[in-house]
């Protein structure tokens, strides 16, 4: 019976293990935000319905907790989802992306420091916690740096976690108001692939996530999965993807997945750090938007791609945002991972370089 149990822990992870119940409550709730959302036909409501039903309900109390696995199950499907929007035309697209990476980098290494000056400036904070709650994605690799180097890390988790999902619930009303995507309805009534096809589909985003997990590649769930099925697709080899429904459970997935950030946050520290993160977020965006500009104007891309593709938010959340508003999934992931890649490699040097303690005067 022990083996069985340790078994069951390894697989399935410890929250499951203690509180099934918490998880069951935690779909639940993510699945009546999402079709509140949907009911009063918000754009992207699917995704951002569960986030800030779970996220609320987190910041009350409640155990809002996915086991591992079905964190990774969802990081695939969407993976999938957004591979089966690829096209020929799509991939020939990909000769015009350094240009936009190269002003993405720039972009991403400005909006550091304008947050993090905010954060220093107005609310006193250190340069190390102001330069790591700055730095926009790579959630994991910033928490693990700032325990590393004693930053304050409760602040920086608020910081980072505002920023998504002020960006993830926002970001769909925008540019559906402006016209800039289209709603995820359209999308969720392609025609499905056949039994055949999608179990060629499963097989190879199984197969790409997991080598990709064994390399160590970033994101490795989401993008194996969207690799596998962006080259099916873009070859022509298959067309297609999951049905309506199973579209519609990747972005209520993904919503409840990122309202869990919250679990770890107290209401008591979430509003203690409130200003900041509004403060940090602003001065981000308005730097990101300086950027979008000059892409826009000195490179070919639409507007709607530019504003996702460079949105500092979390890798997950914002190619979920390209599945439910139709933006150009290859163009904004090959985006934000860059900018994956551009945060962990170079987040730890700025930190050694600029985050040293200020020193009083007196001192």
């Amino acid at each position: 019976m022990s083996l069985l149990h340790l078994k069951f822990s390894n697989i399935f992870g410890p929250d499951l293990k203690r509180d099934t119940f918490g998880v069951i409550e935690t779909l639940a709730i993510g699945a009546a935000g999402s079709l509140t959302f949907q009911w009063l036909e918000l754009p992207g409501g699917l995704i951002s319905g569960a986030m800030i039903a779970v996220g609320i309900a987190a910041i009350s109390g409640r155990p809002m907790a996915l086991p591992p696995i079905m964190a990774h199950i969802i990081l695939m499907t969407l993976g999938l989802s957004l591979g089966s929007m690829v096209s020929p035309q799509m991939l020939s697209n990909m000769a015009s992306y350094p240009l936009s990476i190269a002003i993405l980098a720039a972009s991403t290494f400005c909006a550091t420091f304008g947050s993090s000056l905010y954060l220093q400036r107005v609310h006193a904070w250190d340069r190390t916690s102001a330069l790591l709650a700055g730095s926009p994605g790579a959630l994991s690799q910033i928490i693990m740096l700032a325990n590393e180097k004693g930053a304050d890390v409760a602040g920086i988790a608020v910081v980072q976690t505002m920023r998504v999902i002020i960006l993830t619930a926002a970001l769909p009303i925008i540019l559906a108001t402006f016209g800039l995507g289209s709603h995820g309805a359209a999308l969720m009534r392609a025609a499905p692939a056949t039994p055949l096809a999608l179990t060629v589909l499963a097989v190879a985003c199984v197969g790409t996530a997991c080598l990709l997990r064994l390399l160590k590649f970033p994101a490795s769930w989401m993008f194996g999965a969207m690799l596998g099925s962006g080259v099916l697709h873009g070859s022509g080899w298959i067309t297609g993807g999951l049905p309506g429904w199973a579209y519609a459970t990747a972005l209520i997935g993904i919503g409840t997945l990122i309202g869990t950030r919250f679990a770890r946050i107290s209401a008591r520290t979430l509003l203690s750090h409130m200003v900041a993160a509004l403060g940090s977020f602003a001065a981000a965006i308005v730097v990101s938007a300086i950027f979008v500009a000059i892409v826009f104007l000195t490179a070919q891309g639409r507007f709607g791609d530019l504003v996702v593709a460079f949105s500092p938010g979390a890798m997950d959340a914002m190619l979920a945002l390209a599945l439910t508003l139709h933006i150009d999934p290859i163009f904004v992931g090959a985006h934000h991972l860059a900018r994956f890649i551009f945060v962990s490699v170079a987040t730890p040097g700025i930190v050694h370089l600029f985050g040293r303690p200020q020193v009083d005067a007196d001192d």
